[in-house]
């Protein structure tokens, strides 16, 4: 049974799961979920057993998905999109645990063919739709969508870059459609390692994202409306050590936002693992490594599991020695030049206290922006904080990148992400 008190939400003892659904009820504030939804389909969800989480979120994903597909058959075009987006997200967030999951793979790909298939229909069924995009990468492309701003003539143009694990519907609708609102062109797009490029393809991350970024500032700069003196970057969760990387390399960008900054990536891995296992990876002894890896309890395992997939290294060990690679040296940090803002809020799970390293770091203009438990903005990303942040972000991007004051449609978020 879910509970709260004040802004120390806790609705599972699992931390894990704590955190997604505060997740989930903060992207109600987009539209992207439904909180009524959200409560009801957690009270099904036994605290701790990752399996449990999958199947009745792809219950309520498939009952909302119905409704959105009956809807747009009897020509409701608004109700139907609406929902055919919270069914979406429903279907991510059961990507997110497949490996918890009987048989994983199948899991996987089911729920993410689900996905893809009602965040697609609702992007057709928006009245200005994204054009999608295939951004040139190393013999292959990447996919992604590019969503115009209202009204004639070149505009800023805000690229986002998702975390480690989000699906590109967790950045449009919610800070892409803030964006919207205040006259920025918007570009999505899966980079290695990342949703379709992943699970599709089978490219696995990188550290040097500047070999990312830089191609997708190319393509953006060939489409219609972009003005290329005013060029942002947004950058979410683990895209808080790819977009600094990238920054020192990738110089055309007016302003950046980083929620939150990262300096080390592996410092969370290593955090996490028991005494044992810390130091047969401490001595290099590979096999022993994993064999106590796999002694883990199953939560601990699956955790590592579901973090290592996207690294695409044969063996535990050999992710732990890839992670110790995404590092923000001083080096890299002395390299950027571009305006930026470092999100840090109370209770960074993951990355506490990096936040402010790589403010520290970083030698030119810079904002380190905190956010509290008082203001209801605590957690990784500040999750049921998504009107703050988003006011204290694009106040910064707009101080930087020119306001934009021929933005049209609706004043609300919600109201864009259902146009």
């Amino acid at each position: 049974m879910s509970t709260a008190t004040g802004t120390r939400s806790t609705f599972f003892a699992d931390a894990r799961m704590n955190s997604m659904t505060r997740a989930m009820l903060g992207r109600v504030y987009t539209g992207a979920a439904d909180t009524g939804e959200t409560l009801t389909t957690i009270d099904r969800v036994t605290d701790g057993d990752l399996a449990s989480w999958a199947r009745a979120w792809e219950a309520t994903a498939a009952r909302v998905a119905a409704i959105g597909d009956d809807c747009v058959h009897r020509g409701h075009r608004v109700s139907g999109r609406n929902a055919l987006l919270r069914a979406a997200t429903y279907y991510a967030a059961c990507v997110l645990v497949a490996d918890a999951c009987a048989e994983p793979d199948e899991t996987r790909s089911r729920t993410f063919a689900a996905y893809r298939h009602c965040w697609e229909r609702y992007l057709g069924l928006l009245d200005n739709p994204p054009e999608p995009l295939e951004i040139p990468y190393e013999g292959t492309t990447m996919p992604g969508w590019y969503f115009a701003a209202p009204g004639e003539g070149s505009k800023p143009t805000l690229v986002m870059v998702n975390g480690a694990d989000g699906a590109a519907s967790y950045l449009w609708p919610g800070y892409g459609t803030e964006a919207s609102v205040r006259g920025y062109n918007v570009v999505v797009f899966d980079g290695p390692g990342q949703q379709r490029m992943l699970f599709e393809r089978g490219i696995p991350f990188r550290p040097d994202w500047e070999h990312v970024v830089t191609p997708v500032v190319d393509a953006a700069l060939r489409l219609p409306g972009v003005d290329p003196e005013r060029l942002a970057l947004y950058a979410v969760s683990q895209g808080g050590y790819w977009a600094p990387r990238a920054l020192a390399f990738e110089h055309r960008f007016k302003a950046a936002v980083i929620d939150d900054g990262v300096v080390k990536v592996s410092e969370a891995w290593h955090a996490a693992l028991p005494p044992e296992p810390r130091e047969l990876l401490a001595a290099g002894d590979r096999d022993a490594f994993n064999a106590a890896i796999a002694r883990l309890p199953e939560d601990v395992r699956l955790m590592f599991t579901w973090r290592a997939g996207p690294y695409g290294r044969p063996s535990f060990y050999d992710t732990f020695l890839e992670a110790d690679r995404y590092e923000i040296t001083p080096e890299l940090a002395a390299r950027i030049t571009t305006p930026v803002l470092i999100a840090d809020p109370d209770q960074e799970g993951y990355f506490a206290g990096q936040p402010r390293r790589l403010y520290d770091m970083i030698r030119g203009e810079k904002a380190h922006v905190r956010f509290t438990e008082a203001e209801g903005a605590a957690g990784h990303c500040e999750p049921m904080a998504r009107s703050l942040a988003a006011q204290r972000f694009f106040d910064f991007l707009d101080d930087h990148v020119g306001r934009t004051d021929s933005a049209a449609g609706p004043s609300t978020p919600g109201a864009v992400a259902a146009r």
